[in-house]
């Protein structure tokens, strides 16, 4: 050890904590947060003061970044060259700062994440509104700091005429604390400020009438407000972006356009995952992209598949990938030179204070030119009102010492005065200068007094100020770039979806569509109809719907499963295609099977899903009745809409308002009918009551009809071809859980019981053998006949074969026209159009006339 030093034991555990207390506080005050007053980080600030040094002003040539960044490193900040030119380069890029500071010329990356050339290859110079950063910071208006080395002055805040934290956002990660802020638009927050200054105790939501919302310079769209809200009452808060999109067709295909993207959101990263994730499965729909942008702008295009909903493609592009992302706003800002959690008005507030602050010293620092002026010309006046005398006392003067000692004397003048006489010019003996003399003088004196008058009066003070931001705002300001979206959140992508009158047909094989209802709106009522749809070999439309986009349906399985989907997310198809497998649009598992669809309206309408239940049945005679209100609440994979017991499945499912009457059928030929209220509602998960007692074991359940019109008919079919068509007011109303009436006299002849059908003359029936063999007739051609009767021969039976199905269907072209035609009705009178068909009222005829 070196003479004269010694060693001082310390605990290294109190050394380390005051090292690391002294080494956060640094990155905290001089490195990662910006000054609240005026926006910058030390960094940004050194830059624009290295740049007004050089004099690379905005009206001026540019100069080599290399030349910016030696003159930032060697005078101001001893840090890495690429910290200092990765900031000027951020100032730089119109995608990553709102207003830029920074005109940069040459390679200055891309939103792709392309880096910038090489400082040595681009050039830059300032922005205009940087000038108005630092206007008047020669007045003395900010104090001034040394250097690292002691050797040079900089200014420790910018005296900014702009608001810049809150136009330009801020994002710097110190240690232990961060802070993310958003940009915003400039005229908007200039409004709100003059609002602020004529009202300091303005309430943050006055606020937010000036300033609607953070204003991202990519665009995009700000998707629910409640984020905005929490931001600028608390200083924190998830404003959630989302990219601006539109739908095109483009080469016969519908194409998804991304013109505008969120916030900080790298494009090429974006499409590389979401083009992986088509590859794996995750997205479905999506058979190309392309990144179409050129210098006039971004043009982002997915292409669909044929048969996928543009709707719901993109909102699965906004579940999984970057055209929805989150903007976490954490407002902490220096506070004179301590983090503070900040809130709207706290931001605006701090930075009129410092733009008051800024006007006082710059009128004083006035004031002391124009009075040291002032001063001048008194003497050049009093020189120019006796020149001939100061000429003299000059001449006879042995040098200009003592000329000025002799004039000081002569006419009482100050040290600065004689000097100014002594270094006079002789033009300035001209008639003419000294006129010039005397206007300058007065003018001077009127400035002073103005100078003096605003130094006296805050309230003139704060209209300079307002004048001031108003110059601002005509100069720089523009129009909003981020749309707001207020009814976003947790809101579906309905909001995008026109809540459009649809048709919804349904085969027997379970094929499913929509039409526009306008495809069928060109055709006249009581036309021939056009042909309605095309199906495979042996299938037929078997159910029709008319709904609108907005309304759901659900789906019942055999295993007791409901499954729910907005009628926008079914394939949207024409009138003659044959639509989509409904087992390839919902998680259906391989050995169930879809048995009923109901059609409703809006599930979030509590007084509609309180007044409706949805009744159902299953082969072993139980029947169970649930609040609609049960199914408003959808899972992906499905809810369980009744406990199946063991044996047993669903058979059908309909939607009732509690008034109507249910007919369960059984194998062995008997029918129960019975008021729908003597079943009470019970939760999804109940397995139900009793319905029907069957015969024996096996004996089944073989279809159920709810029926709302009693002057119904009652059509049942045997599996040897019988059939038969009664009133229904021939089957008596018993209670439920009985063993039935006889509805056809079964005997070996006729076989057992297969189909149950409310049905009137203007339906079809559709006869399925186990042959395949199909046949169409019309219920018109069976005559109502007693309940106890045999009924009559429908079809004959070859062999072996028997019936597998009874399906009553629509005549299309009619069912069709009367259902638009029904829509279209209600369209001039409520716009209500929900199930103008539907099998749960069971026939076209009772539906119209409840319509009606």
């Amino acid at each position: 050890m070196a003479e004269g030093e010694k060693l001082i034991p310390i605990n290294i555990e109190d050394e380390m904590k005051s090292a690391y207390i002294d080494y956060s506080m640094s990155v905290i005050v001089s490195r990662a947060l910006p000054d609240v007053r005026d926006g910058l980080k030390p960094v940004h600030r050194r830059v624009l003061y290295g740049m007004n040094e050089l004099g690379v002003y905005s009206n001026r040539a540019h100069k080599k970044s290399a030349r910016i960044v030696g003159e930032v490193l060697g005078k101001y900040h001893p840090h890495g060259d690429t910290s200092v030119y990765d900031a000027m380069v951020r100032m730089a890029q119109e995608w990553s700062l709102r207003y830029l500071l920074v005109d940069g010329q040459g390679n200055f990356g891309s939103v792709d994440g392309d880096s910038p050339a090489a400082m040595r290859y681009t050039e830059a110079r300032m922005r205009k509104i940087s000038e108005e950063i630092m206007a008047d910071i020669d007045k003395e208006t900010v104090d001034f700091q040394l250097n690292f080395d002691d050797t040079l002055y900089e200014p420790t805040v910018m005296p900014t005429r702009v608001p810049t934290l809150l136009i330009n956002g801020a994002s710097g990660i110190a240690v232990g604390m961060a802070t993310n802020m958003p940009p915003h638009n400039l005229t908007e927050v200039v409004d709100g400020t003059l609002a602020y200054i004529d009202n300091s105790d303005i309430e943050i939501d006055e606020l937010m009438n000036y300033i609607k919302a953070p204003d991202f310079p990519t665009g995009g769209v700000i998707y629910g407000y409640d984020g905005v809200r929490e931001a600028f009452k608390t200083g924190r808060g998830r404003v959630v972006m989302r990219a601006k999109v539109s739908f095109e067709e483009v080469d016969g295909r519908e194409c998804i356009i991304v013109t505008e993207i969120p916030y900080q959101v790298n494009k090429a990263e974006m499409i590389k995952k979401t083009a992986e994730m088509v590859n794996e499965k995750r997205i479905e729909g999506i058979a190309n992209i392309r990144d179409e942008s050129d210098r006039k702008g971004m043009r982002i295009v997915y292409i669909l598949k044929r048969d996928a909903v543009p709707n719901v493609v993109l909102n699965t592009l906004y579940k999984y990938t970057q055209l929805q992302s989150s903007f976490s706003v954490n407002n902490i800002a220096l506070v004179k030179g301590r983090p503070q959690m900040l809130n709207l008005k706290d931001l605006i507030h701090y930075f009129v204070e410092h733009r008051h602050d800024v006007v006082i010293r710059r009128t004083k620092f006035d004031l002391r030119k124009a009075e040291e002026r002032a001063h001048i010309l008194e003497g050049l006046i009093i020189a120019s009102d006796n020149i001939d005398e100061v000429i003299r006392i000059i001449r006879g003067s042995k040098d200009g010492e003592e000329a000025r000692a002799n004039l000081i004397e002569r006419f009482k003048l100050s040290e600065i005065q004689a000097r100014a006489i002594v270094e006079m010019r002789l033009r300035q003996l001209t008639g003419l200068e000294q006129d010039k003399l005397r206007a300058e003088y007065e003018e001077i004196m009127k400035l002073i007094a103005e100078l003096k008058a605003l130094l006296a009066s805050k309230e003139l003070r704060m209209e300079l100020i307002k004048e001031e931001l108003i110059e601002i705002r005509d100069k720089y300001g523009d129009e909003r770039r981020s749309e707001i979206e207020y009814a976003g959140g947790d809101v579906s992508i309905e909001d995008l979806i026109a809540d459009e009158s649809v048709v919804i047909t349904i085969s027997h094989a379970g094929y499913i569509k929509r039409t526009p209802l306008s495809e069928y709106k060109t055709q006249n009522r009581g036309g021939v109809g056009q042909k309605g749809v095309a199906t495979r070999d042996q299938d037929f439309l078997e159910h029709l719907f008319v709904a609108t986009n907005h309304q759901y349906m659900l789906f019942f399985t055999q295993k007791g499963k409901c499954f729910w989907m907005r009628v926008y997310e079914i394939p949207e198809g024409t009138k003659t295609s044959k639509g989509r497998a409904i087992q390839n649009l919902i998680n259906i598992e391989s050995d169930d099977k879809v048995k009923a669809f109901i059609c409703t309206q809006d599930l979030k309408d509590e007084e509609y899903t309180n007044s409706h239940y949805v009744i159902m049945a299953t082969k072993k005679g139980i029947v169970k009745k649930t609040l609609l209100e049960q199914y408003s609440r959808p899972r992906l994979n499905g809810i369980n809409a009744i406990t199946i017991r063991e044996d047993d499945e669903l058979l059908e499912a309909k939607l009732t308002t509690g008034e109507s009457q249910v007919v369960l059928a059984v194998k062995s030929g008997k029918l129960v009918r019975f008021e729908e209220g003597k079943t009470r509602p019970m939760g999804r998960n109940a397995s139900g009551v009793r319905g029907i007692t069957l015969q024996d074991d096996n004996d089944e359940v073989i279809g159920m009809v709810s029926v709302n019109d009693m002057n119904s008919e009652i059509l049942v079919v045997s599996e040897k071809g019988y059939g038969k068509r009664s009133s229904l007011e021939d089957y008596r109303i018993t209670n439920r859980g009985g063993k039935g009436v006889k509805t056809l006299n079964i005997t070996d002849k006729t076989g057992a019981l297969v189909s149950v059908n409310s049905v009137t003359d203007t339906d079809d029936l559709m006869i399925i053998n186990k042959s395949g063999l199909t046949i169409r007739m019309e219920v018109a051609d069976l005559r109502v006949m007693g309940r106890a009767t045999q009924g009559v021969r429908l079809i004959n039976i070859k062999g072996n074969d028997s019936i597998a199905a009874v399906t009553k269907v629509m005549r299309e072209e009619e069912a069709v026209e009367e259902a638009v035609g029904e829509a279209l009705e209600g369209e001039e009178t409520d716009n209500d159009v929900t199930g103008a068909i539907d099998p749960n009222t069971e026939n076209t005829e009772e539906t119209n006339e409840e319509q009606e």
